[in-house]
């Protein structure tokens, strides 16, 4: 009988359960947009009943959308940027490092001492280019770890993190960011007030207690920010032609809808 890992997950942290689940059901899927075998090893390993997190249809979609098109962004900033360094905010149980590496990215997966501790008992990974971090991402510590990288190119990626905190606290790591290394690139998910609201009542069904705070009406309103906050690229979820979507995608024929949660990509400070 296979022993089961413990967790004892809480806050924002729980929902990489969330994220983690989607990955394993949709790779189980005969039509699956994806086939992650180590997601499906780690559900089984971890002693956490699943049932209990609910998720519709569409939102497992969106979940495996929004990381197929975060995987599509680091592959182009590598292209762009060889030699760069990639650094994942709020990384959880993702295997982004193994499906996009290049063979010279230098990468660096960050989360908080708990999740880090959980991450390094499921996954074990062998490579001198590889790091992790345990973290808040709102400490300074790990932003010191990065500071040998100077001028190397890099990009800060946070998927499913940054909407669970506060606006101020989102700033403050924006400005944070942009002082230390000037010209970066951070990429997020973003949502408007509605989809805020609708996302806290999907997790109030999945009985996980970390609700979302941040939200902006629209993307280019981060610019404001700060001077040097600059708007790259604003991509949304129902822009995906794929048929799993498939009665879902008529919500993009409906505004407030069509444009409720997407991704942004931004770069802080440097040349104008």
């Amino acid at each position: 009988m296979t022993v089961k890992i413990p967790q004892s997950l809480e806050g924002v942290s729980e929902t990489l359960l969330l994220t983690l689940m989607a990955r394993a059901r949709e790779s189980q899927r005969p039509d699956g947009m994806l086939h992650d075998e180590a997601a499906i090893a780690m559900v089984n390993q971890l002693d956490v009943d699943f049932s209990r997190l609910f998720m519709q249809r569409h939102d497992e979609v969106a979940v495996i959308v929004r990381m197929r098109k975060f995987d599509n962004i680091v592959r182009q900033f590598l292209v762009r940027n060889p030699q760069a360094a990639v650094v994942h905010i709020g990384c959880g149980l993702d295997t982004r490092f193994e499906r996009v590496d290049d063979g010279r990215v230098e990468w660096f997966d960050l989360d908080m001492p708990d999740v880090m501790a959980l991450r390094q008992k499921l996954l074990h990974i062998s490579n001198n280019r590889y790091h992790t971090l345990a973290n808040s991402i709102f400490e300074k510590a790990w932003l010191e770890e990065l500071a040998r990288l100077k001028p190397r190119a890099i990009l800060f990626i946070a998927e499913g993190v940054l909407p669970y905190f506060e606006e101020a606290q989102v700033k403050e790591l924006f400005l944070r960011l942009r002082s230390r290394f000037p010209g970066c690139e951070l990429v997020s998910d973003v949502h408007t007030p509605f989809a805020v609201w609708a996302d806290n009542i999907h997790l109030a069904f999945s009985k996980v207690k970390a609700r979302m705070h941040l939200n902006v009406k629209q993307p280019s309103d981060m610019e404001g920010w700060a001077e040097g906050i600059r708007l790259l690229e604003a991509w949304n979820y129902m822009d995906e032609e794929t048929a799993n979507l498939k009665a879902f995608r008529i919500m993009r024929m409906i505004p407030g809808l069509a444009k409720a949660s997407g991704i942004c990509h931004y770069r802080l400070g440097g040349p104008a």
